[in-house]
């Protein structure tokens, strides 16, 4: 994997996000500033590797990066704004969380946020820059672990298989059980079956 290089830029921070699509749960983000003296073999994008393979650098990348952080966006907030102006929110929220202030971020994707440093976004970034893979990882397993508990706290859904994604699963249980407090309402099947409750 190529590291980016910018001039100026001696501290750079990966930002990457997961749960924009699925109908439940928060929009996850996370940022990244690894440490050049302790390299992470075998960073990539997180959808690509296997669980255990995650599990295993979500560890590794907690114990050796320079400093990370979460951020998030909650179902109230996603439908409050939208899922694109939730995903900035969390962005900015994870990049603020950093204990060291990085001189440049780099965003997965096609925009950034507004934050006070400077950044760029790159297309495919998981997958061509070590801090961006390093968020997707840990927003990733972050992410899963929060919808395996909401397995547990809303058993029937199938939220630890799906991960809250739109799959015909989900949809038929959404449809037969009705939605949940963590459902997104703005969303257009769970606004559906909200209208047919007459919710």
């Amino acid at each position: 994997m190529s590291r980016f290089i910018y001039p100026q830029a001696t501290c750079i921070a990966g930002v990457d996000e997961v749960g924009r699509g699925p109908l439940v749960g928060a929009v996850v983000t996370a940022a990244v500033i690894l440490d050049p003296e302790n390299p992470i073999d075998g960073l990539a994008d997180s959808k690509k590797l296997t669980e255990k393979r995650r599990l295993a650098l979500f560890d590794e990348i907690k114990q050796k990066a320079l400093c990370w952080s979460l951020g998030r966006a909650e179902p109230e907030e996603i439908d409050q704004l939208n899922i694109l102006h939730a995903t900035m929110l969390a962005m900015q929220r994870a990049v603020a969380g950093l204990t060291v202030v990085p001189d440049f971020v780099l965003i997965d994707g096609n925009r950034c946020p507004a934050l006070p440093m400077k950044s760029q976004a790159v297309v495919k970034g998981d997958s061509l820059v070590a801090e961006i893979s390093a968020a997707s990882i840990i927003a990733k397993v972050t992410r899963d672990l929060e919808m395996a508990a909401l397995d547990a706290a809303y058993p029937g859904y199938g939220f630890a298989r799906h991960k809250g994604y739109p799959t015909p699963y989900h949809l038929e249980k959404l449809s037969l059980l009705g939605a949940t407090p963590q459902h997104r309402r703005s969303f257009a099947p769970v606004r559906n079956v909200l209208a047919a409750a007459g919710k």
